[in-house]
């Protein structure tokens, strides 16, 4: 059941300057969101609009109501013509948590304590920074130290959530997150990322209801809209994840990933979709997928394709007989052993490229490439690109731009959902990289 209002909202706005009080009176009482979520944001941005190059106290508020709206650069901006107060530092603190930049966001709480913030707070901001910085031993260390003062609250069950989702332990992860979320039904970081662990593991129904839980108060981080915009689009609901994607828009007109994706699933708009055709191309790609260890070979021949780089059966309907007799010790014997395989399956050796179904690739790795291994250990969630871009590369299991190198783009656009428009944006920020995708034979 929901709350009345208790607080006057209109009278928090016509305030010159805010208190984090302030800003939790308006987190618990703003109104929910209209379908197009205007409601909050279109609040929001009056209340920016109507400051004009604030400063001292008033530059604290601007600040505040730009972190509301996710803007954390210009939120950034106002804070640095504010006052020099708890509120800024704890605010700059939470941007710089937003922008990633968390060695800022560490010394912004440490000012913050310094300045007469609640000092329990701020120590589970810092461990649950640490944690997203990769220390998390120092902030389980953190956390146990905190757990006689705030053992029982979301907050603390959350950052223990979180610190146990990145060592691995997701079920009891989601256990914790649960549990903040029964203490604290509104607690949008809970509720995040319970969404994004039900997402990845394929409980689409309970991450979109936790998706929009998460849409009902600020800040609305830009990853919810957008995950939330690629279920949409995955099950064919092309109106909402565009509703979702103009969402993001309306507050940041210049989101790149929102704007690549919101042309993306406006072209889907007018695809003609051959249902049949899907269904037997994802059979197809499923044998396809086959491994080869799974059928009885000789250990001649096992031994052979291990070299070659040969793990399944697409890997074989793109390697000619050719090929495999050019390869050391393997002969007829072991030719006709694979022939015999592939015929059981209703494939034969060249078949893909007789067909034009997929561009031919090299059967042996690709050599290393002479490049800065520095650039190569690169981790692709560092790099901008859309959510469906970074979906595919998850689902690839690529995790740096090494790892991205050594893929075709043929290789790229048979993963499910990965279009021209993500392989043109792949291929772009590997250039400004100095790096390009593998070449096919």
């Amino acid at each position: 059941m929901e709350q009345a209002s208790t607080v006057d909202i209109p009278a928090v706005f016509a305030k010159q300057t805010w208190t984090v009080d302030d800003y939790n009176d308006l987190i618990r009482n703003l109104p929910g969101t209209t379908p197009e979520g205007r409601s909050i944001q279109a609040l929001l941005m009056q209340a920016d609009a109507a400051e004009e190059s604030p400063k001292g106290a008033a530059a604290v508020k601007v600040g505040i109501i730009r972190y509301m709206l996710c803007r954390f650069s210009s939120a950034l901006e106002a804070f640095a013509e504010a006052t020099d107060n708890k509120e800024r530092r704890y605010f700059q603190a939470l941007c710089y948590k937003g922008l990633f930049s968390y060695d800022k966001a560490e010394e912004e709480f440490d000012r913050a304590k310094a300045r007469g913030f609640d000092p329990v707070q701020i120590d589970l901001e810092l461990a649950e920074v640490k944690a997203l910085a990769g220390k998390r031993d120092e902030a389980r260390a953190m956390l146990d130290k905190l757990s006689s003062k705030a053992g029982g609250s979301a907050k603390y069950l959350y950052v223990s959530g979180l610190i146990d989702e990145l060592n691995g332990f997701g079920e009891r992860a989601v256990g914790a997150y649960a549990k903040a979320r029964e203490i604290d039904p509104t607690f949008g970081p809970a509720s995040f990322r319970l969404a994004y662990y039900c997402d990845l593991h394929g409980d689409e129904e309970q991450a979109v209801k936790l998706y929009k839980e998460c849409l009902s108060q600020p800040p609305v981080y830009a990853n919810t809209l957008l995950n939330l915009a690629v279920i949409y689009e995955d099950n064919g609901l092309y109106d909402k994840a565009v509703s979702c994607l103009r969402r993001l828009l309306f507050v940041q007109p210049d989101h790149p990933r929102a704007r690549l994706f919101l042309k993306d699933v406006q072209a889907s708009l007018t695809m003609y979709y051959d249902e049949e055709q899907a269904k037997r191309i994802a059979r197809r790609n499923a044998v396809l997928d086959i491994p080869v260890s799974d059928f009885e070979l000789s250990v001649r021949a096992r031994n052979c394709l291990k070299k070659m780089n040969i793990r399944t059966l697409g890997d074989l309907v793109r390697t000619t007989e050719a090929e495999l007799l050019g390869y050391k010790n393997f002969g007829e014997t072991s030719l006709k052993e694979i022939k015999d395989m592939l015929t059981t399956k209703g494939l034969r050796l060249g078949q893909a490229l007789e067909e034009g179904e997929y561009q031919a690739a090299k059967v042996e790795p690709a050599p290393a490439p002479s490049r800065d291994e520095g650039v190569l250990a690169t981790p692709v969630d560092r790099v901008e690109l859309s959510v469906r871009s970074r979906k595919a590369l998850e689902s690839l299991r690529i995790a740096t731009l090494g790892q991205l190198i050594t893929k075709t783009e043929a290789d790229l656009l048979a993963c499910k959902n990965f279009g021209q428009t993500s392989l043109n944006e792949v291929r772009q920020r590997l250039a400004e990289y100095g790096l390009r995708l593998r070449e096919p034979n």
